[in-house]
């Protein structure tokens, strides 16, 4: 799940806090903060103080943080292990996005080309076809 870019680790102990961990891997399980906390069977402002970095969880929150929100508990703690992928940038989804936009274009080539080709095949064949009838 985790996914390392070639310079940095997004949500390593260098770049990230537990709380912007928790934000992401909340996030990415679609889910709001009421919802996690209800889940949770804590307040609202206990979790808002824990992706605040302003307050922690008890172990036994951590366990159960680590298992709804499908992530490993030492990810949750370190960005070390499995957690969720790296925020992409937007220069990334512009060059995938350049990237599949050029393939596109040579499909559609190859396709153009390819159609032109059953064309003629097709009129070969009626003359084939009319010649022996």
């Amino acid at each position: 799940m985790t996914e390392n870019s070639d310079t940095t680790d997004w949500y390593s102990g260098d770049h990230a806090t537990f709380g912007d961990r928790l934000t992401a891997a909340r996030e990415a399980q679609g889910l709001s903060q009421s919802e996690l906390a209800k889940r949770l069977g804590v307040r609202l402002p206990s979790l808002q103080g824990w992706e605040n970095d302003t307050s922690a969880p008890r172990a036994n929150k951590l366990q159960m943080l680590a298992g709804l929100l499908n992530v490993s508990l030492v990810w949750l703690l370190t960005g070390e292990g499995d957690g969720v992928a790296d925020p992409v940038s937007q220069e990334t989804l512009a060059e995938d996005a350049e990237a599949v936009l050029k393939n596109l274009r040579g499909l559609r080539t190859e396709l153009n080309r390819i159609s032109t080709e059953l064309g003629r095949m097709e009129k070969r064949l009626r003359v084939i076809v009319k010649e022996t009838i």
